[in-house]
């Protein structure tokens, strides 16, 4: 069964090119493209997809007031993926404060916003690698360390090894290469780490580590390491 995708993006070329790179999925399906965020909300009541691709600024309503909208309907099962061509902060704490399920910017390749709405479909959320390593700058840099350690406790030695590189936005190929142990043996780490501290998905995971002070201020990506961190999921 085809995951149903809207599109919302006020530049109708931009739709074009996305919507025909979904044509080239089988297992995706555009059943909607709009040019403004109002619209965007009312296609996403009407037709509850299973994702809602959101420009940033976009008339009437712009993608961030539209994505608290629609996330904050009761019994919302719409996932949100926020792109953007506006590598600004502030969009980025708002989007996740929301409870978005991605933050892209619209460089991306187009094989990595697909592979960003199959993530978001499956409970996960991604955010761009360079946004995430910003984030581990801001949070190591201005969050005392926590009282108490008991949640990081319940982790093994081994976990707590995944967590950092999970933190430092190495995908699980990486963490794999890394540590000496397979992909699925890092999923398996990777998803009891989030059973036991609490934590919804892998961007959250970036956050506590951060937090926690964990990680240390990371150097920027270059702009030829745009990937997703975790686009291989848990």
């Amino acid at each position: 069964m085809s995951l149903r995708i809207l599109l919302a993006d006020d530049h109708a070329m931009f739709r074009s090119g996305l919507k025909a790179v979904l044509s080239t999925q089988d297992d995706l399906c555009c059943v909607a493209e709009v040019a403004d965020g109002q619209a965007a909300v009312e296609e996403t009541i009407r037709l509850t997809p299973d994702v809602a691709i959101l420009d940033v600024r976009m008339p009437r309503l712009d993608g961030l007031r539209a994505a608290e909208r629609i996330l904050g309907r009761p019994g919302n099962t719409t996932k949100v993926i926020v792109l953007t061509t506006y590598d600004d902060d502030s969009y980025v704490y708002s989007a996740l404060h929301m409870g978005v399920s991605g933050f892209l910017l619209k460089s991306v390749p187009p094989e990595e916003t697909i592979a960003a709405i199959r993530i978001a479909d499956r409970g996960d959320a991604i955010i761009d690698p360079s946004v995430t390593r910003r984030l581990i700058s801001r949070f190591a840099g201005s969050i005392a360390p926590p009282a108490s350690s008991t949640e990081l406790d319940r982790l093994t030695a081994r976990e707590h090894e995944v967590l950092i590189l999970v933190a430092q936005a190495h995908s699980n190929t990486e963490i794999a290469r890394a540590l000496g142990i397979g992909d699925e043996t890092v999923k398996t780490h990777v998803s009891r780490i989030l059973a036991k501290l609490g934590l919804r998905d892998r961007t959250q995971a970036v956050i506590y580590a951060a937090a926690h002070q964990l990680v240390a201020p990371l150097p920027p990506l270059p702009p030829s390491a745009h990937r997703l961190a975790d686009r291989q999921g848990p």
